[in-house]
């Protein structure tokens, strides 16, 4: 808790920030260094284990979205100084898998690739790779993506660990199972059984709603995949949509679902995030450079943080990492029209919401990864993708934020502008 008391002041955005918004608001064109994305797509997200990427690996989900972005916008592979591909399960944080992708996607050996695993957030961290890269002056085009199959890889092994872990708490709360640190958010921070369940159920609503309306349609990359039935047969099928997203939830069934993870506890199954398959990429560029070559500018990169909170609480890492990203960009919470929060459990969006006094209808308008899925190492990713697409529907200049907690205890957001039509 002490430490909770030492970062709370990340919690009320000021000092230089008053001074440095109005410079902000004031940039109407933009520097020709400023990092801007150009185009992203996504997979569809399915269900692991069951869903239509079952049988799908990593190397494909990603070579699909490589291709499609690059396909999209014209340009060619060689004209990318630079690949990083988040990813949690694989081994390495998938490098192998990375760069079998790279060539599945007809990309030259010339072109780099690396992957980056920093949990929950590497989709995003991927991002801000590239971002830092561009701002380097070490390239002026790169390729963010995440990519996850949670069918092929599991999270039970957390690989080798020191003997010692036991002798520090910090350490073995870096261990402690996910679910059980929503528990503890829950009961820490008061957050009601209900209160989880009726966010889990405005999750779906929405989520059912974007779908139906054809909101993802633009998003997605539908994906012929091999698909192995129960009995052996094989057959192949186009996964367009996402597999996860339940129309016909309802209050009352979610609150006849037992708890997950502790008995008497209240994170549940359908009020916590699925264990997905799927995977996400965007382009990136220097402004000067994307203007040259003529290609849009979808949003401007205007800030990111990624700060450290109690492993045993890592569900509370939105709370602070997203103020703190507000005042680099000299920003408040007001100034923001859409939240992208990922949903890892209600519990932890249920804090962070209430604990910056942020309006639930801001967050997540097409639901978040209750009903999506969360594939670890793509969420950050996809979200960007989902966000900016959001804002360009909204048809003007707009703000928005990307953030998630990370387990052992770390959130990260990053904060973008859509410069309008």
């Amino acid at each position: 808790m002490n430490r909770l008391k030492v970062i709370s002041g990340h919690l009320s955005p000021g000092g230089s920030s008053s001074e440095l918004r109005p410079a902000l608001r004031s940039s109407e064109t933009g520097s020709g260094d400023e990092v801007v994305v150009v185009h992203g797509r996504r997979t569809a997200i399915g269900k692991a284990k069951r869903g239509g990427f079952k049988d799908t690996t990593p190397d494909e989900l990603l070579s699909a979205v490589m291709t499609a972005v690059l396909t999209d916008v014209g340009l060619k592979p060689d004209q990318l100084g630079d690949i990083c591909v988040g990813n949690v399960l694989q081994p390495g944080a998938g490098a192998l898998m990375a760069r079998v992708a790279h060539f599945l996607s007809g990309f030259p050996e010339t072109v780099p690739v690396y992957t980056v695993n920093r949990q929950c957030s590497s989709g995003l961290q991927a991002l801000l790779n590239i971002a830092g890269s561009i701002r380097s002056g070490t390239m002026d085009l790169g390729l963010a993506c995440g990519v996850e199959s949670m069918s092929l890889r599991a999270m039970s092994d957390p690989g080798d660990l020191s003997c010692d872990l036991s002798q520090n708490q910090k350490a073995r709360d870096c261990v402690v199972p996910m679910g059980i640190t929503s528990e503890n958010v829950a009961e820490r921070f008061g957050v009601s059984r209900d209160q989880q369940d009726s966010f889990a159920l405005s999750s779906q609503i929405k989520a059912a709603r974007a779908q139906d309306s054809g909101r993802f349609d633009s998003e997605i990359v539908p994906v012929s995949v091999r698909f192995v039935e129960d009995g052996g047969a094989e057959r192949r099928l186009t996964v367009s949509k996402d597999e996860g997203v339940r129309p016909g939830t309802t209050l009352a069934g979610l609150s006849k679902l037992r708890p997950a993870f502790k008995p008497g506890g209240s994170t549940t199954a359908g009020n916590s995030s699925q264990v997905s398959d799927g995977a996400a990429a965007v382009l990136l560029g220097r402004r000067s450079a994307v203007e040259a070559l003529g290609l849009p500018v979808l949003g401007i990169l205007r800030a990111s943080a990624v700060v450290g909170v109690p492993p045993d609480v890592m569900g509370i890492g939105p709370a602070f990492a997203i103020p703190a990203a507000l005042r680099q960009a000299g920003l408040s919470l007001d100034d923001i029209d859409v939240f992208e929060i990922n949903e890892a459990f209600a519990s932890q969006v249920v804090y962070c919401v209430d604990k910056l006094g942020i309006s639930l209808d801001k967050v997540n308008p097409n639901g978040g990864s209750i009903a999506l899925g969360h594939p670890l190492g793509c969420t950050g990713a996809r979200q960007v993708v989902t966000l900016l697409n959001e804002l360009r529907r909204r048809g003007r200049r707009a703000y928005g934020v990307v953030s998630m907690c990370i387990g052992t205890g770390m959130g990260a957001a990053a904060v973008f502008e859509y410069p309008g039509p």
